[in-house]
């Protein structure tokens, strides 16, 4: 049987870099787990690769049809953008693992839909001076960078992963980010082995 590693934390923690990573480690044979978004892709993004990036049409088909798991909204300053899971029959547990890449919230129900023994978490932690200067560089490379929507991000976050947040989603385990993040993929691709 398969499992769903799934990656969270708060913007600029490194997610994208760490999801990349594992993935390419073929020792640990792990699927992409794709989620959905109707937000606006960024530089250096691939539909079907980071997410699939869909209109709010699709978005309301998909629920016409009872394939979204989960759903999500954000007021952003550049309008509301929602992101969301969806049941697809290109996922096969049975014979697969998966890396997926989502909230503390996203988590919480794709674990309630497929199960706690199936999906495991893997949180990830970043000193948040660090993580808003990560920030800063990332919005800095934007086509038209969004300074506004970058703020409201990190103290959005500050909330949405407040202890007590983590606490009640049952998250016991925590990788840190800081500073060498070869150390940090390594003790994830060393847990995920664990897990399989």
């Amino acid at each position: 049987m398969g499992k769903l590693f799934y990656i969270m934390g708060k913007s600029a923690s490194g997610k994208d870099t760490l999801y990349e990573d594992l993935l390419s480690r073929k020792e640990l044979g792990l699927r992409p787990f794709i989620m959905y978004t109707t937000r606006p892709i960024r530089a250096n993004e691939t539909d079907g690769v980071q997410y699939h990036f869909v209109t709010e049409e699709v978005l309301r088909r998909m629920e016409a049809d009872g394939k979204v798991i989960e759903l999500r909204s954000y007021d952003t300053v550049q309008g509301i953008w929602y992101y969301f899971t969806a049941d697809s029959s290109a996922v096969d547990m049975r014979n697969y693992s998966y890396l997926a890449l989502g909230t503390l919230v996203s988590y919480q129900k794709v674990r309630d839909y497929y199960g706690a023994d199936r999906v495991v978490p893997l949180y990830i932690e970043v000193e948040d001076r660090l993580r808003l200067e990560r920030s800063m560089k990332r919005e800095g490379k934007q086509a038209v960078p969004d300074y506004s929507e970058m703020c409201r991000r990190f103290l959005a976050d500050q909330e949405d992963f407040s202890e007590e947040h983590i606490r009640r989603a049952g998250i016991t385990k925590r990788f840190q980010n800081n500073e060498d993040r070869e150390i940090c993929m390594d003790e994830l691709a060393a847990y995920i082995r664990s897990q399989i």
